[in-house]
């Protein structure tokens, strides 16, 4: 494995990425049969593939916040908060994902870092209390939620779009709380912050340190993501927007999210 950090981070987001599918295909399938002998065997396999890279990701420290949540996915609590018998397997293959789509978020924040850490704290919930706007934020919380249900049904040109609107929405909020006067000296362009492009206000926001340089990993696509849409608001035909350009929009939002995060 290429030992930069980077390089590293990248061959983990792709493997997880591969898991997640996974998961979200047996999920399905023991949802609808979860009887099936196959299924319940390919299960396991990646249950234990899972197990693997988790231990890897929390450098085999079951004090890691991703240890302990892989392993809690595995119990059900009574109501007084005690384990008792192991859930459905669907709703364990679910939690799992849902743990994978955890380290996904935190390896996406880790732009300079090490891959791989000890480090018993779990990541910073996903929410918007940094966003001075407040009638902004329930409106990004549901947009935020609206992004992963789309990537679970496999509408990428909406989970992109979405993602790309969110980014935009906290980008310029950030802008407009420094104020134009703060961003003089950035190399500002004339005009009022709304009357910016996507991209100029990712590049202006970067320059004024208001975010680190995630942004360079957007896709192509996500610079255009206005346009994904026709003059009606329909959207253009499926497979506009792969899987991947999706996911790595969604990833990157989580690393502006905590580039902008005041308690980072």
């Amino acid at each position: 494995m290429d030992e930069r950090p980077q390089a590293q981070i990248e061959t983990y987001l792709s493997h997880l990425d591969g898991l997640i599918r996974r998961g979200r295909q047996l999920r399905d399938t023991l949802a609808k049969d979860p009887s099936s002998r196959s299924a319940i065997a390919a299960t396991r396999v990646w249950q234990q593939d899972c197990g693997v890279t988790v231990n890897q990701l929390s450098g085999g420290s079951k004090a890691h916040w991703l240890a302990r949540s892989f392993s809690e996915a595995f119990l059900m609590r009574s109501a007084a908060g005690r384990a008792v018998e192991g859930a459905a397997p669907d709703e364990i293959v679910n939690r799992l994902v849902d743990v994978l789509e955890q380290a996904v978020a935190s390896l996406a924040r880790m732009d300079d870092g090490p891959v791989i850490s000890a480090s018993s704290e779990a990541p910073a919930p996903r929410r918007f209390e940094f966003v001075h706007n407040l009638e902004l934020r329930p409106v990004v919380e549901q947009a935020y939620t609206a992004s992963r249900r789309a990537i679970e049904q496999e509408q990428y040109d909406l989970a992109l779009r979405t993602s790309c609107g969110i980014l935009e929405a906290i980008v310029t909020d950030a802008l407009e709380h420094k104020g134009l006067s703060a961003l003089a000296a950035s190399d500002t362009p004339a005009g009022k912050i709304a009357d910016w492009s996507f991209e100029t206000r990712l590049a202006v926001a970067e320059r004024a340190g208001l975010i680190r340089s995630g942004c360079a990993r957007l896709p192509a696509v996500a610079m255009t993501y206005r346009y994904l849409t026709d003059a009606d608001g329909m959207s253009h035909p499926k497979g506009t927007v792969s899987e991947r350009d999706a996911r790595r929009t969604g990833q990157v939002l989580h690393v502006v999210m905590r580039d902008l995060d005041p308690g980072r």
